[in-house]
């Protein structure tokens, strides 16, 4: 059993997520943004590589105006444990649960700021293996997890069929090959073995758009 996984993507209209020096905010707009926070707050937990974690130093928490929210469970992938004790995931692990999987012992550093640190099973490439990953979280109580980055864990993802829906924002900007990707290899050689997803809805949002996809 695994959580029901919502892929993330906001991208430049050719599906670039930086620049090629890895500026990134904003690519998307404020009304975009605030829809974001609407996802993080309708899923149980929300999902980044720590190479995202490390870059952004984000907070992950849903914020929308006027109203409390419960808030998501956040989720890193950090194989080697790089996240920083300084780091605003960690500095709020004791308000908002904080799960780091990685494929070393526990380190008593991250235990001790209150992150929840879980070994799990090496996959090939070193990295956490994800059905152990998923099968975790559905063991802590997540039934829908919003996996937000970046491009090597978004393919991931895909990689492994393991992606029921797509909410995919776009920016009517294009920043070229030398941009980085939203999503990384697929390794597919065939038109047969890509992933296929049915869209089922579109809204723009400002200047954006929003588009839907559902898994086939």
């Amino acid at each position: 059993m695994r959580p029901r996984v919502t892929l993330k993507l906001a991208t430049s209209l050719d599906a670039r997520i930086a620049t090629a020096s890895g500026e990134s905010q904003w690519i998307t707009g404020e009304e975009a943004r605030l829809e974001g926070h609407r996802l993080r707050a309708a899923h149980d937990a929300v999902l980044v590589g720590v190479e995202t974690a490390l870059a952004d130093d984000p907070q992950l928490t849903a914020r929308l105006p006027g109203r409390p929210i419960d808030q998501p469970v956040r989720v890193v992938l950090d194989s080697r444990q790089r996240l920083g004790l300084e780091s605003n995931l960690v500095r709020t692990a004791r308000e908002t649960p904080l799960i780091v999987f990685t494929v070393q012992f526990p380190s008593p550093g991250l235990e001790a700021a209150g992150v929840r640190v879980i070994k799990v099973h090496a996959a090939p490439d070193g990295r956490p293996s994800l059905s152990h990953t998923l099968a975790a979280l559905y063991g802590e109580g997540i039934r829908s997890l919003l996996v937000e980055g970046g491009g090597q864990v978004a393919a991931s993802f895909l990689r492994a069929d393991a992606v029921d829906r797509i909410e995919w924002f776009r920016a009517p900007i294009l920043l070229g090959a030398e941009a980085r990707p939203g999503v990384g290899s697929l390794d597919v050689a065939l038109l047969g073995e890509a992933r296929r997803f049915r869209r089922i809805a579109v809204e723009p949002l400002g200047s954006d758009l929003l588009e839907r996809y559902e898994r086939l």
